[in-house]
Order: C-alpha cells, then structure tokens, then sequence
C-alpha cells in the first residue's frame, strides 16, 4: 500500500490528522456556511494510571462562563477514548498552526488503534517534555494554552463523531496557569 502523498513530500495536512474539511470544501451554501465557523487545530490529551494518549481534534468551542465550560467534538475509535472514560478528565491544547512534530505524531490514523491492546507500541508523548496542571493529564510545552478538563457530559452522536463536555479546572497559557475550582 502507497503511502499518501503528504508522507512522500514530508508535508502534513488536514486529511492526514484527522481534521476533516469536508463540509468547508463543499460547494454551494453550505459549505459556503461551515466555512464561517471558527476552527483550529487542538490536542486533546488524557491519562489514567500508566496509560496516556492524545488525538488531534479540529472543533472545540466555550459551552459557558459560569462555570467555565467547552466543548470538543473529537472522532470516534480513538485510544483515548476509553482512558478518558476512566479518567473522567481531559486536557485541550491549542497546536500552532507549523507545529509539524505534533500535527505528524498525534494524526488520527497513527493513535486510533488502543495503547492497551498493544504493550510494545511506542509511546508518541516520548519526543515531548510534558507537565501536568490539576487533573493529570499531558500537558506539552510546545502548545501556548491549555484546558484541563473534568468530564461533565459525553454525549455518543449518531455520526462518526462525539461529544466531550468538559468543566474547566485549570488553565496554562504564556501569562501564566490559574487553576480552578471544580
């Protein structure tokens, strides 16, 4: 099997982690519509016991204030699925937009498959000096700011996405990290 053109040219894009642009390239309406919202590219990252993974994820979005709330919509079959399960915590990075080391390492094709179910796979946090802020889970240098999150909801869509909600314990960005009460 041919590998895909980006991994040719050494270049990673949107297909290739996971970040699905159908909807924008769509001509007519509405793709002329999911174009005007906003979007970037995230690293949504958890721990449990020895156990961690991370996955790129394309939408999240402040749910509200008070108390502090987002949402992500992350693709389902992930390893991080069932560590965020028993976690019940996550965290949300926000990748710069050259940041080619995590948009390769943490693509969707490269993490779906369980850690769990393979004890000899290596590691993708292993490149990356990481910390933790409240909940344990990865928090990587190389992203400007950071959501750590307790679960509030899962919501399981009738799609091939679904739905984290997440109550904001604590913060890092370059100002510094502020943790809060949850």
């Amino acid at each position: 099997m041919s590998e895909p053109a980006s991994e040719q040219n050494g270049s990673v894009n949107a297909d290739d982690v996971g970040v699905g642009a159908e909807l924008r390239a769509r001509p007519g309406p509405l793709g002329e519509a999911f174009s005007c919202l906003p979007e970037g590219v995230f690293l949504m990252t958890s721990r449990y016991e020895d156990d961690r993974a991370g996955v790129l994820v394309h939408a999240v979005l402040q749910a509200c204030e008070s108390p502090p709330m987002i949402v992500v919509a992350a693709r389902k079959g992930h390893a991080i699925d069932p560590i965020i399960r028993d976690a019940r915590c996550f965290a949300i990075g926000m990748v710069k937009p050259d940041d080619k080391l995590i948009l390769k390492r943490f693509r969707f094709a490269d993490t779906a498959a369980s850690p769990r179910a393979e004890s000899d796979r290596a590691d993708v946090f292993d490149p990356f000096p990481d910390q933790k802020l409240v909940t344990g889970a990865p928090i990587l240098e190389r992203c400007p700011v950071w959501f750590d999150c307790q679960i509030a909801r899962h919501v399981d869509l009738e799609s091939e996405y679904e739905l984290f909600v997440g109550l904001v314990v604590g913060v890092r960005t370059p100002g510094g990290d502020e943790r809060l009460p949850g």
